[in-house]
């Protein structure tokens, strides 16, 4: 009996091992084809069809001013809004995962909603409630829109880190004589540190990526998403996936920083 239920038992984690690789598959394969594409000479104005592998794209990946400009719009934009609503969610998580008072249950229900809604139905009514206040639509109400989104992420993503924090540690830096203000600032913040990193860089992600919310309140304003939708009607140059790929890039060092530095603290901590 034990030879076929070992049978059963490998055949079954080859069934998962390969739908998982298939899954794996599914995800990567269009970040792949960004990247290749970076490297290609199309003939025409789209860069959809390989012709020949040349290195000029990564020489001069600014050379279309106009996605240049879509370009910095959305750094900045990020940026901006992923500053303000790091430190905005950071407070939340942390009051929420330390303090017990009336209508935290509602807090976070306000906090999962942004989440759970349709981003057409937030962009709409931010559109919409711009409009009625007779607010011009560009950059300031893009940030806006962003940092509403934002906000929630880096909230429930820091709660996450913060919900196993041992408390008794600042207790513990209180007795010792520190202040309460040395004492987040000396043991708190760098404990919760690397989750407040990774939400920034999440919500980062997220603000640069976003098409829908922006789309509705961005009026004359061009984002880097904006730009590419309007532009493949008639061009898809390879500076696209220039950049794309360069910001995939910047995104895969700063985990795997994030990533080192989280290792070594552990170590440093165990030893």
């Amino acid at each position: 009996m034990s030879a076929p239920s070992s049978r059963g038992g490998r055949v079954a984690r080859f069934a998962l091992n390969a739908y998982a690789g298939l899954a794996l598959l599914y995800l990567f394969v269009p970040i792949v084809w960004i990247v290749v594409f970076s490297f290609n000479k199309p003939k025409g104005n789209y860069n959809v069809a390989w012709q020949q592998f040349t290195l000029e794209n990564w020489k001069n990946p600014f050379s279309d001013e106009s996605l240049t400009n879509a370009f910095v719009e959305s750094l900045k934009i990020a940026a901006i809004s992923t500053v303000i609503a790091t430190v905005l969610g950071s407070m939340i998580a942390i009051a929420l995962a330390r303090y017990k008072f009336r209508g935290s249950g509602g807090l976070n229900f306000f906090l999962v909603l942004p989440l759970t809604t349709p981003e057409i139905v937030l962009g709409s009514s931010l559109a919409t409630l711009f409009l009625d206040w007779n607010v011009t639509r560009g950059f300031t109400t893009v940030v806006i829109a962003h940092i509403m989104f934002q906000v929630s992420f880096v909230a429930l993503t820091v709660r996450a880190r913060v919900r196993g924090f041992d408390w008794t540690l600042e207790q513990a830096a209180q007795d010792l004589g520190a202040t309460p203000v040395r004492t987040f600032w000396k043991v708190t913040f760098p404990l919760i540190l690397p989750g407040i990193l990774a939400a920034a860089l999440l919500s980062f992600a997220l603000s640069l990526d976003d098409f829908i919310i922006t789309l509705f309140n961005a009026g004359s304003l061009v984002t880097f998403p904006l730009y590419i939708n309007g532009s493949f009607r008639v061009k898809f140059p390879p500076e696209v996936n220039v950049l794309a790929s360069a910001i995939l890039f910047v995104s895969v060092a700063l985990m795997l920083m994030g990533t080192l530095w989280g290792a070594r603290g552990r170590r440093k901590s165990t030893a």
